[in-house]
C-alpha cells in the first residue's frame, strides 16, 4: 500500500514538473516576440489548438507567423467578423451584443455547452469573468464559472456563479 502510495505521488511530481515546464518554455517564447507579435498572438490564442500555438511559436520571422494564422485559417475567421466584433476582440474585454465566434476569439471554447448558439444556448466557462483577460491564464475566480446567454448567434449577457457551499463540500460532507 505505501509502494503504490509513493509511486503516485512521484507519478504526480513528475506530471506537474511537466506541466510547469511546457508552460515556461510557451512563456519564454511569447517573451521573445516584439509587443505587436505578442498582440498577434494573444489575439488568436484562445482559437488555437495547443500544436498550433507551438507551430506558431517556432515560426522563425514574425512574416512566418502571420503567414501561418493564414494557412490554418485564422485570420480568416477574424477577418469575418464585423469591424464592431473585431475590435472587440482586439480590446479582450467582451459585449452584450458580440457574437459566438468574437466571443470564442476572447475566452476560448467553453467547456460545457447547451442548445444551439444559433438559436438560443448556455454557454459555461471556468473561472471569473473579472479575471479573464487576453492571457491563457485567468486570475482568481478559483471554482468560479462564467454562464454565458447566446440568443441568434449573439452574447445577450452572463453571470458570475460562485458555487454553493453544497458543492464544495463534496460527497464527504453528506456522510
Amino acid at each position: 500500500m505505501k509502494s503504490c502510495r509513493r509511486l503516485l505521488l512521484l507519478i504526480s511530481v513528475l506530471m506537474g514538473t511537466m506541466v510547469v515546464l511546457t508552460g515556461c518554455t510557451s512563456d519564454a517564447a511569447i517573451q521573445r516576440l516584439s509587443l505587436a507579435e505578442q498582440s498577434e498572438f494573444y489575439t488568436y490564442r484562445h482559437v488555437m489548438t495547443p500544436a498550433q500555438e507551438r507551430t506558431y511559436l517556432a515560426k522563425a520571422t514574425a512574416a512566418e507567423r502571420t503567414a501561418y494564422l493564414s494557412e490554418i485559417g485564422l485570420a480568416q475567421r477574424f477577418q469575418a467578423l464585423d469591424p464592431q466584433d473585431r475590435q472587440t476582440v482586439l480590446s479582450g474585454v467582451p459585449r452584450q451584443g458580440m457574437s459566438a465566434e468574437a466571443l470564442r476569439f476572447i475566452w476560448g471554447e467553453p467547456y460545457y455547452t447547451t442548445g444551439d448558439a444559433r438559436r438560443y444556448a448556455h454557454w459555461y466557462y471556468l473561472s471569473s469573468s473579472f479575471g479573464r483577460g487576453r492571457s491563457n491564464y485567468p486570475l482568481g475566480g478559483f471554482g468560479n464559472r462564467v454562464d454565458v446567454y447566446l440568443v441568434v448567434g449573439k452574447v445577450v449577457g452572463w453571470v458570475d456563479v460562485a458555487p454553493s457551499t453544497e458543492e464544495n463540500q463534496g460527497s464527504d460532507a453528506r456522510r
